[in-house]
């Protein structure tokens, strides 16, 4: 048998040998070609695959947290829920003491009734004053009337007074009847004096019922009762009643679960205390913390496809990206980094990634704020 030079032998020693280098070269052979040919497909993979995706695991779920908090202070008379009790919108959490809020209601109740019916007797008011400027209208005729009268008596009585004075000279006339016609004249001039302060007197009427008439006009020109003002205003106060007696009692805004449940029956509360939070169950987002160099084709309303450690890798979500911080993490944090020392070390920053998930896929498998998720956005998606 040749060697591997070509060459015969019969030595079996020399040719197990020679039989043992040609499988090991037949074997590195094929992993070689088994090396190169993995290359190659995840070569193919990342440019038609691969490339068109990132991925982190630094991505948490978040929410919307509605704070429960009184508007009014008050004292604790119910808290109908418990710590972790999913709640549905509009559902009673607490209740405060309602009487103080249900007398001012009350009060302010008494108060547009009384309201009402005075302006109700400012329309009455109005025919009634009406009916007294015409009455003094009418009034004024009749002492025009009146002067007129005694402006006629008086001219006679100066006449006959005249004549009788003409006629006394000669003694024609006795004393007696020039006496009564002096006095007639005297009499006469009184009347008329009179007439003229009656017919003053009731233009003063006039004037009064007038200005009268036309104060309660302005308490009801151009408005009916219900529209009325003073009616109005007592409306408002009512309302403002009632918006505090409602504030008694507080509804959960949204459908979540009940957490960091902070009152107790008795306790007393003021405004801006926080009695509860509910975590929305509907409404969840995840914050994935991408790092910068995976951002250059994130955009809005690229598709996401999430796991959760909570139900593993058979369950997914699948989400949108609704928008991207405004700064990374550190940028934002308590102390920020101080980039400018002479030791500085290049760190590569996170910038968080805004995800929207589906509300129907967290009703079949809920989940809770913070937990942990994995988020693979597809970069070459559309958005």
């Amino acid at each position: 048998m040749p060697d591997s030079g070509g060459v015969m032998t019969n030595d079996p020693t020399t040719r197990a040998a020679l039989m043992r280098a040609s499988a090991r070269q037949r074997l590195l052979g094929a992993l070689a070609a088994a090396v190169v040919a993995a290359g190659g497909i995840w070569g193919l993979y990342y440019v038609f695959v691969g490339s068109h995706h990132i991925t982190t695991d630094d991505a948490y779920v978040g929410a919307d947290v509605a704070q429960i908090t009184p508007l009014i202070s008050g004292q604790v008379i119910a808290v109908p829920v418990v710590e972790t009790q999913q709640v549905k919108a509009g559902q009673v959490v607490l209740r405060l003491d309602p009487a103080d809020a249900q007398i001012a209601v009350d009060q302010a109740q008494a108060e547009l009734a009384q309201t009402i019916r005075r302006v109700h007797g400012y329309f009455a008011n109005d025919a009634a004053l009406s009916a007294q400027v015409a009455s003094r209208k009418a009034a004024i005729a009749q002492a025009q009337a009146n002067v007129l009268a005694a402006q006629s008596d008086l001219d006679r009585a100066r006449i006959d007074l005249q004549r009788r004075q003409l006629l006394a000279k000669s003694g024609a006339v006795s004393g007696d009847e020039l006496t009564q016609a002096e006095n007639h004249f005297a009499t006469a001039r009184a009347a008329l004096a009179a007439a003229e302060a009656a017919k003053l007197a009731a233009a003063a009427n006039l004037g009064q019922a007038s200005g009268d008439r036309a104060v309660n006009t302005a308490l009801i020109s151009g408005a009916d009762v219900d529209n009325n003002p003073d009616v109005k205003a007592a409306k408002a106060k009512l309302a403002a009643a009632q918006l505090m007696l409602s504030r008694t009692v507080l509804t959960a805004p949204m459908d979540g679960i009940v957490t960091k449940k902070a009152v107790e029956i008795g306790q007393q509360v003021s405004p801006g205390t926080v009695a509860m939070e509910i975590v929305p169950t509907s409404t969840m987002y995840v914050d994935a913390n991408y790092k910068e160099v995976q951002l250059a084709r994130v955009r809005p309303g690229q598709p996401v496809v999430l796991t959760s450690d909570l139900y593993g890798g058979n369950v997914k979500f699948h989400g949108r990206v609704r928008g991207l911080s405004g700064g990374t993490g550190t940028a934002f944090s308590l102390i920020p980094a101080q980039n400018a020392s002479g030791n500085w070390i290049k760190i590569v920053q996170r910038l968080p990634v805004r995800i929207t998930l589906e509300s129907k896929e967290l009703e079949a498998h809920p989940l809770k704020v913070g937990l942990s998720m994995k988020a693979t956005i597809d970069v070459a998606a559309r958005s």
